[in-house]
C-alpha cells in the first residue's frame, strides 16, 4: 500500500495512532478557541496544513502522481470533499452543544464505517470486531454522559456532530483506497489540498447567503494562534497519523481508534479548564480503552 516500508516493529503503527489520538483531541480546543465562523475556521485549518503538505508532495514525492488512473484521482478528491464536510459540519456543532457532547458523537465513526462496509460490500468485520464498536460506542456515550442537553439549540449541534461522523467515515474509507497506491505525503497533499479549495470555495461564494459573506481578516492574535495549533497539530500531526496508519490498518480499526478522542479531550478539559472527570467519565473511560485493545488483538490475529 504506497511506498511504506513494511520492515519495522509492529508496535510502531500503534504508537503512530495513539500520537495521533492525542493530537486531534486537541482540534476542539482550538475550534473552541478561535473566534471566527465555523466554515472560516475549517478552511484556515485544511488550508494552512495544505501550505505545508502540496509543496513538499510536488518537491519529493511528484512521481508517484505519474502512476494514478482518473478514479485514484477522484478517490483522492472525495476523500477531501468528505475531510471537508466532516469539518464544516463538526465544527459548526460546537456552537451549540458542549465539547464533550459534540466530540463523543462525532466519534460514531466505527459505527458508520461498518455499516457502509456492509451496505457496499467493500468491508467485513468480525464478530469480536463488531463487539468491539458496540463496546467503543457504549463507552463513548458513558464518556459523555450528563453533558448532552434536550433543548432545541444542542439537538442541533448534535445533529451536525452526527454529521460530521458520517463525512468522516466516508472520508476514511475513500483513504483507505487511495492509499494503496499512494504514500502518505502524496495522498495527504491531493486530500488536504481538494478539502482546502472545497472549503475556500465555500467561504468566497457564503456571500450569496450571508450579508456581506464571511470574513477572512482582522481575528485577534489567540485565533491566529488556533488557526495554526489546529493546522499543524490536529491536521498534519494527527490526522496524517491516521492516514498513515490507513496503509497499516483496516479502516474499521482506525476508525475505532478514534474513538480515543473522547478520552482524550476528558484529560485536556482536566488540566486546561479544570473539569475533573466524574466517576461515570472514568468508567467510560475504561471501556473504551478496552474496546481499543480488543480491536488491535482481533486486527493483528
Amino acid at each position: 500500500m504506497g511506498n511504506d516500508s513494511r520492515k519495522m516493529s509492529p508496535a510502531v503503527p500503534i504508537i503512530v495512532l495513539t500520537v495521533g489520538v492525542i493530537s486531534i483531541s486537541f482540534g476542539a480546543v482550538f475550534a473552541r478557541y478561535a473566534e471566527a465562523p465555523p466554515l472560516v475556521t475549517s478552511a484556515y485549518r485544511v488550508g494552512f496544513a495544505s501550505l505545508i503538505a502540496v509543496p513538499y508532495a510536488l518537491i519529493f514525492h511528484r512521481h508517484e502522481y505519474r502512476a494514478l488512473s482518473r478514479r485514484d484521482f477522484g478517490l483522492c478528491a472525495a476523500s477531501g470533499i468528505f475531510l471537508a464536510l466532516h469539518f464544516a459540519t463538526w465544527i459548526a456543532s460546537l456552537d451549540y452543544t458542549t465539547v464533550a457532547s459534540s466530540v463523543v458523537l462525532v466519534n460514531t465513526i466505527p459505527i458508520w464505517i461498518a455499516l457502509f462496509g456492509v451496505i457496499t460490500g467493500s468491508a467485513r468485520m468480525s464478530r469480536r470486531m463488531w463487539t468491539s464498536v458496540l463496546l467503543s460506542f457504549l463507552g463513548a456515550c458513558i464518556v459523555g454522559y450528563g453533558d448532552v442537553s434536550l433543548d432545541l439549540e444542542a439537538i442541533k449541534g448534535n445533529a451536525l456532530a452526527v454529521a460530521g461522523a458520517i463525512f468522516a467515515a466516508a472520508y476514511i474509507l475513500c483513504g483507505r483506497e487511495a492509499r494503496r497506491k499512494l504514500g502518505l505525503a502524496a495522498y495527504v497533499a491531493l486530500c488536504y489540498g481538494a478539502a482546502a479549495i472545497f472549503l475556500w470555495a465555500a467561504v468566497i461564494l457564503s456571500g450569496a447567503v450571508v450579508e456581506g459573506g464571511y470574513p477572512i481578516a482582522g481575528f485577534s492574535n489567540a485565533t491566529w494562534a488556533a488557526f495554526v495549533g489546529a493546522a499543524l497539530v490536529s491536521q498534519i500531526l494527527g490526522h496524517s497519523s491516521y492516514n498513515w496508519a490507513l496503509g497499516y490498518f483496516s479502516a474499521g480499526f482506525v476508525g475505532i481508534m478514534l474513538l480515543g478522542e473522547p478520552l482524550g479531550g476528558t484529560i485536556l478539559a482536566y488540566f486546561l479548564f479544570n473539569e475533573v472527570p466524574t466517576p461515570m467519565k472514568l468508567a467510560g473511560g475504561a471501556l473504551l480503552l478496552y474496546a481499543i485493545v480488543t480491536a488491535a488483538r482481533e486486527e493483528r490475529a
